[in-house]
């Protein structure tokens, strides 16, 4: 009896345990849905972190381009800034204007009025360089030198009989006190060079040590440069020595007067247009 009843009470639990059939189906239903929507996330998630991945790449090579521009673009700019081409019709960098300008504040309005292009312009401010930097009062108080300024460069004409005795490429100490005052200025101002140019008259030469008369100008050019570089202390690099021989004449040759003039040694001061607008800042014209 005691078994029948153990019977009926296990039954009884293992029936009021059971999940219905139907529910059963549902729970399996729900749960291969998960599945599936667990699957389809993970592979949306792989292929986000796949494009994700792409773009990040992507975005690194921009920035690596963008900064190599940037770079460019700094070292144009400087370039710009810096370079300076003296060219009609060329555009001169934002810097060089500036102070350009600058320069040209300083030229009479009726000069400026007469510039019309960007090298009459520049002319004006070197000529105003020039003047301010060369006392031509000083270098013109011989007979025997005549100084003229002309747009952008100085030439002072020195007479043959103040720098060598005739036939002679050897200096005279006669001419000490103007070369003097000529490496003074070039001394001073860093951004002239000079080029010494000889002239002849056109009687034949041949002497012991001279074979004609472009031997002769070059001889007496170098002699001068020598002075400069040796004596004054001028660096060599800004002296640019030159012969003409007869070929450049003043005048005719056919009088002593006409010789005379034709044998000279032309003192050409150079303004360095690299070096030009480097110094105006220094001088007061502009301020960094």
């Amino acid at each position: 009896m005691i078994k029948k009843i153990l019977t009926v009470v296990v039954i009884a639990s293992l029936l009021g345990s059971c999940v219905s059939k139907k529910k059963y189906v549902a729970l399996e239903s729900v749960l291969a849905d998960t599945k599936g929507n667990l699957q389809k996330t993970t592979l949306e998630k792989e292929e986000l972190e796949t494009k994700f991945a792409k773009i990040t790449k992507r975005v690194e090579e921009y920035n690596t381009k963008i900064t190599s521009l940037q770079q460019e673009t700094g070292t144009l700019k400087a370039e710009n800034d810096s370079k300076l081409e003296f060219k009609d019709g060329t555009v001169i960098s934002n810097n060089a204007r500036v102070k350009l300008n600058a320069a040209l504040a300083n030229v009479s309005a009726e000069k400026l009025a007469g510039a019309k292009t960007l090298k009459d312009s520049m002319n004006l401010a070197l000529a105003y360089k020039l003047q301010k930097s060369i006392n031509t009062s000083e270098l013109n108080s011989d007979d025997d030198l005549d100084v003229n300024i002309q747009n952008t460069v100085v030439m002072i004409s020195v007479a043959d009989s103040l720098l060598f005795r005739t036939a002679s490429y050897r200096v005279s100490r006669k001419a000490y006190p103007m070369l003097q005052k000529l490496a003074d200025v070039l001394s001073a101002e860093p951004s002239i060079n000079v080029m010494v140019e000889g002239h002849t008259d056109a009687r034949t030469i041949n002497t012991e040590g001279i074979q004609d008369n472009w031997d002769l100008s070059v001889k007496r050019s170098t002699a001068i440069v020598r002075l400069l570089q040796n004596k004054y202390k001028i660096d060599p690099s800004r002296l640019i020595p030159s012969g003409r021989s007869s070929y450049v004449p003043l005048t005719d040759n056919n009088s002593r007067q006409g010789r005379a003039r034709n044998r000279r040694t032309n003192i050409i001061i150079m303004p360095d247009l690299n070096k030009f607008f480097a110094l105006l800042a220094g001088e007061g014209v502009i301020e960094e």
